[in-house]
């Protein structure tokens, strides 16, 4: 029997140990972007993971575990803006970074379980491309939102969006997983 819980603690370890060290190679200067901004760089990454999933030549000898990877910790990047707020120079240690990343991980992490109950892991039923294009969809949800200012009539809000597509590519990464 598969444990969800820990093989998504054993994606997001690789995930935050990527963060941690890119924090410790250029600081938070993730800090200034905006959330659109935050929005494009995810938006290119699946579009990437597309590309990669639908072209038999590829250019550059990468698979999309790499993008997926990226999607994650730009989630929580923007996650952790919508909560701070932007700013106009680099604020963030490492350590305050990280127990940030952590919070909303945990938070992230409790969406899925309860998810994941009710649906019964439906999702491991799934194709990684079916994950892409979900993930497509929530960034365009999300540039929808932003153009209206962040207002919504009936729909759940765009961090909710955020945590959906980092869900989805730690299930991506499940079903392929990463060699480490």
């Amino acid at each position: 029997m598969k444990n969800t819980s820990q093989e998504y603690d054993d994606v997001i370890a690789i995930c935050r140990s990527l963060f941690i060290n890119k924090m410790k190679d250029y600081g938070s200067a993730w800090r200034i972007l905006r959330i659109p901004s935050l929005t494009d760089q995810i938006f290119i990454k699946a579009q990437r993971i597309r590309s990669l999933q639908e072209n038999e030549i590829r250019k550059i000898d990468e698979d999309e575990k790499g993008e997926f990877i990226a999607i994650i910790n730009y989630s929580i990047m923007a996650l952790i803006q919508l909560e701070l707020g932007v700013v106009e120079q680099p604020d963030l240690d490492v350590v305050t970074a990280t127990e940030l990343y952590d919070a909303k991980i945990k938070l992230t992490k409790d969406l899925m379980l309860a998810k994941n109950h009710d649906y019964g892991e439906a999702w491991r039923e799934m194709r990684v491309s079916s994950l892409t294009d979900l993930i497509l969809q929530k960034l365009l949800r999300v540039k929808q939102i932003e153009n209206n200012k962040g207002k919504t009539l009936v729909s759940e809000g765009i961090d909710a969006n955020y945590q959906d597509m980092l869900n989805y590519s730690v299930f991506a990464l499940i079903l392929n997983p990463i060699n480490i």
